[in-house]
């Protein structure tokens, strides 16, 4: 195809995606609440004793901006089965009918790895949190915004998700001849170090439990990734 066919091309995946994000976003945005409910309930569980167990909001379209926020962030883990298949139409193009075969288990996997990233996150969002609210001590007493707190669970749960993607990506890349598994083995320390500086970068809470909790399952994925590439000979 010429530029602008894949430009066209492009924007009708583009288009595809963000119809799939509204449609499932507008969906969580009507159980917003409940959804919001059950978060604060990660936070009552870490607060220290005699901490306020609700959240506050300090302007009239604030409330309104967090239930958005939610929806935001949900429709785009909902219609994550949508916005991957048209990533993945957009890239097979330049791919040859072997490799293409790989689309359906490239989805799934995918979609697997996102919600156990995802799981993490929630796992680790408790002690998270006790370490947060405790680090300043005694002193410092948390009141938190509704809209802050939702922004880190929210921000934590892509970030461990899309996090987890990481062998997914390698493994396409071994697929495509663009890496090697010998190239990968090389790598391992400088790997180690980029994944733990990645880990320290990318957690919204910046807490020593989050990095551990991402860096870990990220390099335990590179050596998985390695084996899966000697399996198929790459």
């Amino acid at each position: 195809m010429t530029v602008f066919e894949h430009l066209g091309e492009l924007r009708r995946r583009l288009v595809i995606s963000i119809v799939a994000v509204v449609v499932t976003g507008t969906f969580v945005f009507i159980f917003a609440p409940e959804i919001i409910n059950w978060l604060i309930q990660f936070y009552n569980d870490s607060a220290p004793k005699g901490t306020p167990k609700t959240f506050i909001f300090t302007g009239p379209l604030d409330a309104f901006a967090t239930r958005l926020k939610i929806a935001t962030y949900g429709g785009i883990v909902l219609a994550l089965p949508v916005w991957l298949w048209e990533l993945w139409r957009f890239i097979t193009p330049g791919l040859n009918p072997k490799e293409k075969k790989y689309a359906v288990p490239f989805i799934l996997s995918s979609i697997v790895l996102f919600a156990i990233g995802a799981g993490v996150a929630l796992l680790t969002l408790q002690p998270a949190l006790t370490f947060l609210l405790k680090i300043g001590g005694s002193d410092l007493q948390p009141l938190l915004t509704a809209d802050k707190y939702i922004s880190l669970v929210s921000l934590m749960i892509l970030a461990f998700g899309l996090s987890f993607e990481f062998p997914v990506v390698l493994v396409f890349l071994l697929i495509a001849h663009v890496l090697t598994t010998d190239q990968l083995r090389s790598w391992r320390r400088y790997a180690a170090v980029i994944i733990v500086a990645f880990a320290a970068v990318i957690t919204p809470s910046q807490d020593p439990y989050s990095l551990f909790m991402l860096a870990v399952p990220m390099y335990l994925f590179y050596e998985t990734s390695i084996i899966i590439g000697r399996v198929l000979k790459r």
